[in-house]
């Protein structure tokens, strides 16, 4: 259809992949033809059925495997917007091997520099283009026990950084998608196959506050702050003006200000000991206290009204507790 944009999106087969496609699928102006694609077409089932009839119109599907080069030149037909495939990794360093950690950057970053060296020189030569990287809070700020996967989201930042400047020069957009947690099987089944871990090479207390204190505030932060995929892939689509960040979560802000607020680093990395080892109970009291106003319409609201109010008092408050 003239005018009409094509997006191809990776990892189309769940989580916000999935909900990306549709929702842009389901544009009631019918602005996109969504090329959605999975390494597995077996796996289609679960975004047929959300297409619906869409599947076949604005809709189409292909094989497209991020880790394998020939995958990825047979799949590009010249047109990229949207870059999305990753995989995370939790828990202890010393229990995961390298190769698992290498996969998570063949995914994570390699994945996606093997996907925009394929489009980038259409783009530049046809001076437009629109890349989306979907990144994490993780790769502005590193999270305790997620060492490899914050690791190759900041790679991925860095990257992005860069290049975003020599693309503006030939008219192409790109733009990185920040989520904090996001509610989607895949959080969900790894923190379940976590539990049952082992954590062999690890040393006992280590294994204790993986399990016993880190998981536990996990699932509660997941519970209260964790976003929906309609959430995240709706921060692009609505966007009036693409910018090169876009942090999905408000109530994050604060946790990523402590980075800039202490040039030293000492701010962040003091702040989520605290958080981790001493407030460990209490954190749980507070994510229940929030899960309560979440539900709360009205007390929301003020809650929300008073963070933007008060976050440069809240991130000064932080500095002050931590360093008392």
């Amino acid at each position: 259809i003239p005018g009409q944009k094509v997006v191809l999106i990776t990892g189309c087969s769940s989580g916000i992949g999935l909900r990306m496609a549709v929702m842009l699928a389901k544009d009631e102006q019918k602005r996109y033809h969504v090329i959605a694609t999975m390494r597995d077409l077996k796996r289609k089932d679960k975004l047929v059925e959300a297409a619906g009839d869409t599947y076949g119109k604005t809709l189409s599907l292909a094989v497209l495997d991020v880790c394998s080069d020939e995958s990825v030149k047979q799949c590009i037909n010249g047109i990229k917007d949207l870059n999305n495939a990753g995989i995370g990794l939790v828990g202890p360093v010393e229990s995961i091997p390298i190769e698992e950690m290498k996969k998570v950057f063949e995914t994570n970053v390699f994945g996606v520099i093997r996907m925009i060296k394929e489009v980038m020189p259409d783009m530049k030569k046809r001076k437009g283009g629109h890349i989306i990287v979907v990144s994490s809070v993780m790769g502005l700020q590193g999270v305790v026990f997620n060492d490899v996967y914050a690791a190759s989201k900041f790679a991925m930042e860095g990257f992005c950084e860069s290049l975003a400047v020599q693309l503006l020069k030939f008219n192409v957009i790109l733009s990185l998608i920040e989520p904090g947690p996001v509610h989607t099987e895949f959080e969900a089944k790894m923190i379940q196959e976590v539990k049952q871990r082992e954590c062999p090479g690890a040393d006992p207390d280590t294994v204790n506050y993986f399990k016993n204190v880190y998981l536990p505030s996990s699932i509660d932060i997941f519970e209260v702050l964790g976003q929906t995929p309609d959430d995240i892939a709706k921060v692009m689509i609505e966007a009036s003006r693409p910018r090169f960040r876009n942090l999905t979560n408000p109530m994050y802000t604060p946790i990523v200000a402590l980075k800039y607020a202490d040039e030293t680093g000492g701010l962040s990395v003091h702040a989520f000991y605290h958080m981790l080892f001493n407030l460990g109970p209490l954190m749980h009291v507070s994510m229940t206290a929030m899960k309560y106003l979440t539900y709360n319409t009205a007390s929301l609201v003020r809650l929300s009204a008073y963070y933007e109010k008060h976050k440069t008092n809240i991130v000064v408050s932080i500095y002050l507790f931590c360093y008392n």
